[in-house]
């Protein structure tokens, strides 16, 4: 049912955007798009190792994607790269293919779990942590960093 997917708290989300706009200087950024609806999410990051210490993201999405870039942003600072790719990986299988509710410091991706019965709102609700995994893994790549 379409209430469950705008939810108080998920328009909540949607409405509170953490850490909006652009950074100065990331050391990377990945921009995604959503061909079907035209949301569009980039985010700039800082790298320390492989953790993020700092993250902006520029969200022009749809109330479902700009809920889950807000759960991204409320959450992103200190997480590791392959932290981030399991955050991504596991939101990608709790859609798509019925896995479990993200855990950890992004189990509030929980709240978007309606969004599995529409197909045409996953690419738009994924986006945010795709730019995050790809930006991340390039600052990784960029600055010759180990994975931990």
């Amino acid at each position: 049912m379409i209430d469950d997917l705008y939810s108080t708290k998920v328009l909540r989300l949607a409405a509170e955007l953490p850490r909006a706009g652009r950074l100065a200087a990331p050391d990377a950024t990945a921009e995604k798009i959503s061909k079907l609806c035209g949301s569009r999410v980039v985010v700039d990051v800082t790298v320390e190792g492989d953790r993020v210490a700092d993250f902006a993201q520029d969200v022009k999405a749809c109330a479902l994607g700009q809920a889950a870039a807000s759960v991204l942003g409320a959450n992103v600072i200190g997480a590791s790269l392959p932290e981030l790719e399991a955050a991504r990986d596991a939101f990608r299988a709790m859609l798509k293919s019925g896995g479990p509710v993200p855990e950890g410091r992004f189990g509030d991706l929980a709240l978007l779990e309606p969004v599995k019965d529409y197909p045409a709102r996953h690419t738009s609700t994924l986006l945010a942590f795709e730019a995050v995994a790809e930006a991340a893994a390039d600052a990784v790549a960029r600055k010759g960093l180990q994975r931990t």
